[in-house]
């Protein structure tokens, strides 16, 4: 009969570790409400070994904040081929998959947490704002994009994320409709910009053109003309 032994972990092993454990955590409850205690119950380890290997507790949220940040980021990269609006409605799913898993931490990062207003936090949030904004980009295949571009895409990220944290508070609409609301939401704003630039009208022509009938972008065209009628 054999006795197991507990492996030993190194600095940065145990740190990535620890990061894990207080990013599961603070998936299932807001930040304020998780104790240094119960990380490292968690982590089998006692408090003051968790003390050595992060100041105190906001370094410890900042390092899991950091970490879900890059994960969230990453829900934006996908395959540039096929129609925009599928493309966009893949990466709707993906992104609420990771609000629905990561509910608390999804709010605590969008709306600072008890790290509000701290520079780092502000950074995090801009870095995966800005993830968000160049993949959309690269699937319009535009390099140097115009003024109304850039404002119609910032605004529907901004949109994305409003989105999903009301969605949070009660989850009163069903997530599927949400998703596809989001793309049509991109669509509508994109014409409405098109509506007053030529060079949006163009870039919108040579979107449309590449879509199916049954994709996202031509359901909002038909329940609008329905609408309409």
């Amino acid at each position: 009969m054999s006795i197991g032994v507990r492996r030993r972990m190194g600095v940065e092993e145990r740190r990535q570790q620890l990061i894990g454990v207080a990013l599961e955590l603070f998936s299932r409850r807001s930040p304020d409400e998780v104790s240094i205690d119960e990380i490292a119950s968690a982590a089998g380890i006692s408090r003051p070994l968790v003390y050595h290997y992060f100041p105190g507790k906001l370094s410890l949220y900042e390092a899991a904040l950091r970490r879900a940040s890059d994960e969230l980021a990453a829900r934006f990269v996908e395959p540039q081929e096929g129609p925009l609006g599928a493309r966009l409605l893949r990466v709707m799913r993906r992104y609420f998959d990771f609000v629905e898993d990561h509910g608390p931490g999804f709010s605590a990062l969008m709306r600072g947490g008890p790290a509000v207003g701290s520079s780092t936090t502000n950074a995090l949030i801009d870095s995966v704002r800005q993830a968000a904004y160049v993949q959309i980009l690269s699937h319009l295949r535009v390099d140097d994009p115009p003024a109304r571009l850039e404002l119609v895409i910032r605004s529907w990220i901004s949109l994305a994320e409003s989105t999903a944290l009301i969605w949070l508070d009660g989850r009163r609409i069903p997530r599927a409709e949400l998703e596809a609301q989001l793309v049509h939401d991109f669509a509508a704003l994109s014409a409405v910009s098109a509506a007053h630039d030529e060079e949006m009208a163009a870039l919108l022509r040579r979107t449309l053109k590449e879509e199916p009938p049954d994709g996202p972008f031509s359901d909002l065209v038909t329940r609008l003309i329905r609408l309409a009628s």
